[in-house]
């Protein structure tokens, strides 16, 4: 009859040596992909915001509002949009905010190549990296809103924690102040809910311990 032998002290410890390393590895690798996704919003931000200020410098006029980019935009050509040509009043407003990506993008500021038209779709408008649509427009779509003003929104379906990070790296951490903000931008689905997205009390930080899955953000110009 042989006898039932169970694990030493040694080969238990080994066992949970490898476990330990195991899950180590599965949260670094969850924490690199975290920041990889903060950089790439922060820098999408950041690339749209040079941009929209390169226009501005060399057609002293902005993207979408732009009156004369049909006759000095290589490719920008008539479409549902105004024949190509923003109204010039100084506010990228209802259609202009389609144009201005065309405008951008056709004259070399942004990669891509987009084309207005009457309705948003990825053929009009870059995408956040969770492939929901950006939004370059002047109202005041967002958290403490007071005077309107142009302003860059991620787009939604962002998770809160994600936005938490991009805000502490960029701004003051605060869903409702300072240049980075929440909005309720819906880009096409459901619109983020503030209730869910960040704490409605001071300093009203984003929400990091129950994670919303459908957040935005804002970069105010």
């Amino acid at each position: 009859m042989h006898k039932q032998r169970g694990f030493t002290l040694i080969e238990i410890a080994i066992v949970l040596v490898i476990i330990g390393l195991l899950l180590g590895g599965v949260l670094k690798g969850q924490e690199l992909i975290t920041s990889a996704r903060v950089r790439n919003l922060i820098s999408q931000q950041d690339g749209v915001k040079a941009a929209y200020f390169g226009f501005l410098d060399r057609y002293r006029a902005l993207p979408g509002d732009y009156l004369n980019a049909s006759t000095t935009i290589t490719g920008v050509a008539a479409t549902p949009c105004g024949a190509g040509n923003g109204n010039g009043d100084g506010q990228i407003t209802a259609n202009e905010a389609i144009l201005a990506w065309e405008h951008l993008s056709k004259s070399g500021f942004i990669n891509g190549s987009y084309t207005c038209d009457t309705t948003e779709s990825n053929l009009t408008t870059p995408t956040n990296p969770y492939g929901n649509r950006l939004q370059l427009i002047f109202d005041n779509v967002y958290g403490a809103a007071g005077t309107a003003r142009h302003n860059l929104k991620t787009g939604n379906q962002i998770p809160s924690d994600i936005l938490a990070e991009v805000d502490r790296k960029a701004d003051d951490g605060n869903a409702l102040s300072g240049t980075f903000r929440f909005s309720v931008y819906a880009a096409g689905g459901t619109a983020p809910a503030a209730a869910t997205c960040y704490v409605a009390a001071a300093p009203n930080a984003w929400q990091t311990q129950t994670v919303d899955a459908n957040c935005g953000g804002v970069t105010l110009f």
